[in-house]
């Protein structure tokens, strides 16, 4: 197979790559859809589906993470940027922890656990976006 090299059509490709993708996640979403009126929430979650649905858009949110960077019209200090954001999320982790040792049939290690995870979850995205600012400060430095 020849590689594409004409522009237009690596362009019309993409496009069309991307209507495949809207159609398959508007399948994925109507069967769990389904899944969801016929066999309640938890079927739903117990659909292999799900998962793939799930990791997909964790894909897309990073991938687009990507391009925000990129996109950003004025320069971010990384350093301030990432300070503020891992207080803004241990504030919340906090919070939430707090909240769920105080409502009922919850322990102090449940709001602990949970705190927890929340904070590891926020931490990847946040972290990634400081590296790919900070390379992106980089390659302009160098330019």
């Amino acid at each position: 197979m020849k590689k594409i090299t004409d522009e237009r059509l690596i362009l019309l490709n993409l496009k069309n790559i991307r209507i495949a993708f809207i159609i398959q996640t508007i399948g994925v979403l109507g069967i769990l859809g389904y899944d969801a009126v016929k066999k309640g929430l938890e079927g739903m979650t117990d659909n292999p589906l799900w998962l793939v649905f799930m990791i997909t858009a964790v894909a897309l949110g990073y991938l687009s993470m990507s391009n925000s960077v990129d996109h950003e019209s004025e320069k971010v200090n990384p350093k301030k940027s990432l300070k503020i954001s891992l207080v803004v999320i241990s504030l919340i982790s906090i919070v939430v922890g707090f909240l769920v040792s105080r409502s009922e049939g919850f322990t102090i290690i449940n709001s602990v656990i949970i705190g927890g995870i929340l904070l590891s979850c926020a931490l990847v995205p946040v972290i990634y976006t400081y590296k790919l600012r900070v390379k992106r400060l980089d390659e302009d430095m160098e330019e």
